[in-house]
């Protein structure tokens, strides 16, 4: 890492319990990539991109799993890019239907001829 500062923390045993079984299961090289990746997500979600808002959802546990193994499977999209998408794709059904709604229901209104 260029130009990089160390800085010293202190956690309970509890925690770093937590983080050293993140690596023993292999999602980490070792804690301080833990720390660094905890980080990173923090300041994404307190600074995100102009056009961003960041927003914390839960879902299935059986939902997250499949989507992690599609995207490993070789799907050309992250975790983030799907989950936006069908964000997307789900606004839009819904502008589609009230629009169609408010259409039929103008149309009922409207004065016979």
């Amino acid at each position: 890492m260029s130009d990089s500062v160390r800085i010293t923390i202190r956690l309970t045993s509890e925690v770093v319990s937590k983080l050293e079984e993140l690596v023993k299961r292999g999602e980490y090289k070792n804690i301080s990539e833990v720390v660094r990746g905890a980080i990173q997500k923090l300041l994404q979600e307190k600074f995100p991109g102009e056009n961003m808002e960041v927003l914390f959802v839960e879902i299935p546990k059986v939902d997250a799993v499949m989507l992690r193994e599609l995207v490993e499977r070789g799907a050309d999209i992250s975790e983030n890019e799907a989950i936006r998408h069908a964000i997307r794709e789900y606004i839009n059904r819904r502008v589609r239907e009230l629009a169609s709604k408010k259409m039929r229901d103008e149309l009922r209104e409207m004065p016979g001829e």
